[in-house]
């Protein structure tokens, strides 16, 4: 309960500061979790995206302001903090589907997005197979992309890593330089609020990455570790799956580490794979 009390506290924030440039760690701060977990969390929770979040939330106030008389266009821009009156038109017509000098007229229609408010709804109609386990740092090799604060436009760099993953042929390479624990090839997100973030295609290994190759040290933490099977898109339900059923009452919360794809078996179609979370207690 305290974990969904924090994130409301953090929607708060979000709205105390509508019309000043969002902080993200700041937020993230008051949700007592990294940036990337936050970020990740609300799209999860909201099936929106935070930046979208808020761009809606903001031209829903422009709209209800707009509508004053005495109101100029170019001032409500300042205000939600869009310098340029294009972008200001280009993000209004985004969402309300008009100009922001028609919303006085006749009839137009107009949306209205209020604050979100999280709550728990109890769902558990399909069972969830999970383990929690205490794990020494490991090393890992493999290669890396840098990853963007803002998470939703990493949607196109972890696809074309792995895309040249396979069409170099890196994977068969890592598989053999395998010998460490887990076993699988990893997809690891280092979004610690103090590292650059990346995500490697990797192995655990001991061996020498030469200079084809990239290391990089994974912690040790208490994992939650949740297995599935199925084609490339099973594994993004099961991480929804964990964000909004089982993390809410669990009696954990993320932890300040990195997130942990094991591919058992790669096959995009037919894959085996587990999801590490770094999880405290709550």
């Amino acid at each position: 309960m305290e974990w969904i009390e924090r994130l409301n506290k953090a929607i708060n924030y979000i709205e105390e500061h509508i019309t000043e440039e969002i902080d993200t760690e700041e937020a993230a701060k008051v949700a007592c979790c990294s940036t990337y977990h936050f970020q990740r969390m609300f799209a999860y929770m909201a099936d929106v995206s935070l930046s979208e979040y808020i761009r809606r939330r903001r031209m829903s106030l422009a709209a209800a302001e707009l509508q004053d008389p005495d109101a100029k266009v170019i001032d409500i821009a300042l205000k939600y903090g869009y310098s340029s009156p294009t972008a200001f038109n280009r993000a209004f017509q985004g969402v309300h589907g008009v100009a922001p000098s028609a919303v006085r007229e006749q009839g137009v229609s107009l949306r209205a997005f209020p604050p979100i408010s999280f709550k728990i709804t109890v769902k558990g109609s399909e069972e969830m197979n999970y383990r929690i386990e205490k794990k020494e740092a490991f090393r890992i090799v493999g290669i890396s992309a840098k990853l963007h604060k803002e998470i939703e436009q990493n949607f196109e760099v972890v696809p074309q890593l792995w895309q040249r993953a396979v069409t170099e042929g890196i994977i068969p390479q890592l598989a053999g330089m395998m010998d460490g624990e887990p076993k699988g090839v990893l997809g690891v997100s280092v979004t610690n609020d103090n590292e650059n973030w990346r995500y490697f295609i990797s192995v655990a290994s001991s061996q020498e990455a030469g200079e084809q190759f990239e290391e990089y040290v994974v912690p040790s933490f208490t994992w939650a570790i949740f297995s599935g099977s199925g084609t490339n898109t099973a594994i993004q339900e099961l991480e929804r799956r964990i964000v909004t059923e089982w993390l809410p009452t669990s009696g954990y919360e993320y932890d300040n580490g990195p997130d942990v794809e094991v591919y058992i078996n790669p096959d995009p179609m037919n894959a085996v794979f587990e999801v590490w979370i770094p999880v405290r207690k709550a």
